[in-house]
């Protein structure tokens, strides 16, 4: 379909754009009031009678427009011979509310995601930024589609009105996900591009293991989806990269120094340290200094220490078995879950073994999401620690002299990238680090970054990875109190599918046909599923945000079920219970969920409260997540117990604390379906990631290396060679 050209009159700085919000139209007032009727009313809708003779179905995805030139670009109709799911309340939408904003022409059935994707064009990327307040000055463009954003934004709107924060979690899910992306995207299509919000999407970006893997990529998926999808499953803008490189010099910084230390004399070890320059004069690298502060010494000048101190300086005595820090790579590997290294002759006999982790459960990544600053990154990336000393002293990265190098592999990787949805909305796509393993929540920066752009009345919506217990929690608790943002309404995501499975129904198994149970009506079965919703609901609203819960609808889903899912949600205390269909209609078909997020974060006015005070020991911060899962206790094995006193005494009880743990089930056991209670919480071990700033404890066996299924994603994956389009991403 045709687009409107891009206005030539963008205002010339950021402020003058963030602060002219658009102009009131004629249609204006229609807009609000057929907002507000959709909000008080379930309108009828229309019915478009196929053309006589015609074998085919029509089905009008929007009320026609008043007359006007306007009227072209704004109704659309999908032709399939199988019918739409049905829509949720009508809209009317006299005008396009803004230049970037695209219709889309939906198919029944829906096509493949990757069809989808190459169908449309995307516009350009300097056009999505002006649209949302940015001038050429504030980001730096990675090809025609995707732009950096740059932190000097934060600078220039400091003293912009925040927008309202929209959190998006889910129900404990099935292993072939509920669709929290999607709904995210659809959600904000919604917003964007039919109620006429400034809006602007916050991601994770996808790791390449899953994509070749058994997931699939997360840019959505049908007519809610981020684009060019190749691009942000794919590379992006190298920042997962960046953190494998950066990631891997710190793990050979850490046995090369073993290696020389093992080597060398205390004097022959300090002179290649604090070499002599052609004057004969020595001195301290800046990041050296750091390291004499934290040993005591006020000297600067390397001829001044004592023999005592300089074997204190250049000896870092790391011992072996205390190293945490392995290897990564953004692949799924699993014979590189454990490896010998230093079997090579000039390697001297230094042989230990290690392993891989996939790239995005590295430390670095979680770092990147929870910084607020380039001086903050520098900070924490210097203060990551990768074992101890012999005599039990934590070694940091700024101890082995890396942390300054880290900063500066890392420093592109701190912007945020801009890409656009399929309806010409603003994404943020920023950071990815794993749910069950660290936090899985997309950047500080990036949210920040979003909520000053969207000005007041504006919304940001970010979402948690996995179920609520998992996602939800972790933003909460971890991501908002270095925040300091407070979110207005969290949305859970629920399925009929995912709810029979917690009801009783059988095992869902990713590559396998579902079974009957799941593709035919059973009310009883949502109804007992309903546990796991309603201990979300309870568990979120806890938080002091009001909840609504999406109801992401499937073809085979009916009505009697939904009504079930919205009446146990209302009575749960959800603030309200949708129902969507953005997978087939884009943002048209979430148009009741924004309506809905809408009033709930217009409504708002309790605190944020968190699960529990920094000030509590490690085993009180533990044991309230646990019983906030639903355990009557916890168990510590020796090794936790050890590891929990050690980070006590090197001064680290004050973090946060993100749990390891299963995505399948509020309890540590998988097939513990619905809302267990009574079961006791078992602490394999007890981890940190002090840098990032949590302590994470590993229930259970939690794997940080996934392996590849016997039929991967990646056999459907190719390259059009006449087009250079890629086929078969999902």
């Amino acid at each position: 379909m045709d687009l409107p050209a891009p206005p030539t009159n963008y205002p010339k700085t950021l402020s003058s754009i963030i602060l002219c919000r658009r102009r009131p139209d004629a249609g204006a007032a229609r807009r609000q009031e057929a907002i507000n009727n959709c909000a008080t009313q379930r309108l009828p809708r229309p019915i478009v009678s196929p053309p006589r003779g015609s074998s085919v179905r029509h089905h009008s995805l929007l009320q026609p427009a008043p007359p006007g030139p306007a009227r072209d670009r704004v109704v659309a109709r999908s032709s399939a011979v199988v019918p739409q799911p049905p829509l949720p309340s009508p809209l009317l939408l006299p005008e396009m509310p803004s230049p970037t904003i695209r219709r889309l022409d939906v198919a029944s059935p829906v096509p493949a995601d990757i069809d989808i994707a190459n169908s449309v064009e995307p516009l350009s990327i300097a056009d999505i930024a002006a649209e949302l307040g940015l001038g050429p000055e504030h980001y730096d463009l990675y090809g025609r589609y995707k732009a950096k954003v740059l932190l000097s934004v934060l600078d220039d709107l400091k003293a912009q009105q925040d927008g309202y924060y929209v959190v998006v979690g889910g129900i404990t899910p099935t292993p072939l996900g509920e669709g929290k992306s999607t709904t995210t995207v659809g959600l904000c299509q919604a917003l964007g591009a039919f109620l006429d919000k400034k809006v602007v999407t916050c991601l994770r970006q996808p790791s390449q293991g899953p994509t070749f893997g058994i997931k699939g990529g997360a840019a959505g998926g049908g007519y809610s989806q981020v684009i060019p999808m190749d691009e942000f499953n794919l590379h992006l803008t190298g920042d997962i990269h960046a953190i494998t490189a950066a990631n891997n010099l710190l793990a050979a910084a850490i046995d090369t120094r073993i290696f020389h230390e093992n080597s060398q004399s205390d004097k022959a070890l300090f002179n290649r340290l604090c070499p002599a320059n052609k004057e004969g004069k020595r001195r301290f690298a800046d990041v050296m200094l750091k390291r004499l502060t934290k040993l005591g010494i006020s000297k600067t000048d390397p001829n001044e220490l004592t023999q005592n101190e300089v074997r204190r300086f250049a000896r870092l005595d790391i011992d072996p078995e205390s190293i945490t820090w392995r290897r990564v790579m953004d692949v799924n590997d699993r014979f590189l879950r454990k490896v010998t290294i230093g079997q090579g002759p000039e390697e001297k006999g230094m042989v230990r073994e290690t392993g891989f982790d996939i790239s995005v459960a590295s430390e670095i990544m979680a770092v990147l999401a929870l910084t607020t600053s380039l001086a903050d990154m520098r900070e924490r990336l210097g203060r990551m620690v990768i074992g101890n000393s012999k005599s039990g002293e934590p070694i940091t990265a700024d101890d082995l002299g890396v942390g300054g190098a880290l900063t500066v592999l890392m420093k592109d990787a701190i912007h945020p990238t801009l890409m656009q949805t399929l309806e010409g909305t603003p994404v943020l796509v920023h950071a990815g680090p794993f749910a069950n393993i660290a936090h899985g929540n997309s950047s500080i920066v990036a949210d920040k970054i979003a909520l000053k752009l969207v000005g007041k009345g504006g919304f940001v919506v970010t979402e948690a990875g996995f179920g609520a217990d998992i996602g939800t929690e972790k933003f909460m608790d971890i991501k908002c109190r270095y925040s300091g943002l407070v979110p207005q309404c969290a949305i859970i995501v629920a399925t009929i599918r995912a709810l029979k499975m917690h009801g009783g129904g059988p095992d869902v198994v990713a590559g396998k046909p579902l079974d009957h149970a799941y593709v035919s009506e059973n009310v009883a079965l949502v109804e007992a599923g309903c546990v796991n919703l309603a201990k979300h609901i309870a568990n979120t609203r806890s938080y002091g945000v009001n909840v609504v819960v999406a109801i992401n609808k499937f073809a085979s889903d009916t009505e009697a079920e939904m009504n079930a899912v919205r009446n146990a949600s209302m009575a749960a205390g959800a603030f309200d219970a949708v129902v969507c269909t953005h997978h087939a209609h884009g943002g048209k078909g979430a148009v009741e969920l924004g309506l809905a997020v809408q009033r709930a974060c217009e409504s708002q006015s309790e605190p944020l409260k968190f699960l529990y005070p920094l000030e509590s020991s490690i085993k009180e911060k533990i044991e309230s997540i646990a019983k906030f899962y639903g355990a009557s206790g916890v168990e510590y094995s020796e090794q936790a117990e050890k590891q929990i006193e050690m980070y006590t005494k090197q001064g680290f009880s004050n973090l946060p604390i993100c749990m390891a743990k299963t995505q399948y089930s509020f309890s540590h056991v998988p097939s513990m379906k619905g809302a267990p209670t009574g079961f006791v919480l078992p602490i394999r071990d007890v981890r940190a990631s002090i840098g990032a700033g949590f302590i994470y404890p590993l229930v259970g066996t939690m794997s940080t290396m996934p392996g590849l299924p016997t039929r991967p994603c990646f056999y459907e994956i190719d390259v059009d060679t006449a087009t250079g389009k890629v086929m078969g991403l999902s």
